[in-house]
């Protein structure tokens, strides 16, 4: 039976469950970042990638606002504060016919909000590998 991917998704959310990553990202999935250039690829790390964003994003002001979704895709408009700058962005979400995740992609602003994430998310990937 394939996994309720979108409940699956907010539930990891609302609880914060870091762990509960590996069974909904497919080995191939690829996460597609704000700030870095390049697609990043394989299950590893689009895993540390949300893992990151779970510390950066995921605070009190987190909300998701809209969601526009199809069988297999979906995007989430979401806002939150962080260090006192409003961010606004999406997160455009595509899963197999099992549910697993095999795309992710970011897509933020205003430019102050993407300079202030990739100064963050860039920490947080640093602090993971130590």
């Amino acid at each position: 039976m394939p996994i309720d991917t979108l409940a699956t998704w907010h539930r990891l959310v609302k609880e914060r469950d870091v762990a509960g990553l590996d069974a909904l990202l497919d080995d191939e999935a690829v996460f597609h970042s704000p700030v870095v250039h390049k697609p990043q690829v394989g299950k590893a790390i689009t895993q540390k990638y949300l893992a990151a964003a779970f510390q950066v994003f995921f605070n009190e002001s987190f909300r998701y606002v809209r969601e526009l979704r199809s069988a297999n895709d979906a995007v989430l408009e979401f806002t939150l504060e962080l260090d006192g700058i409003q961010i606004n962005g999406v997160d455009m979400i595509k899963w197999n016919d099992a549910g697993r995740i095999t795309e992710f992609k970011v897509m933020l602003r205003p430019l102050k909000a993407v300079n202030l994430i990739h100064q963050k998310m860039g920490a947080q990937l640093q602090a993971a590998q130590a």
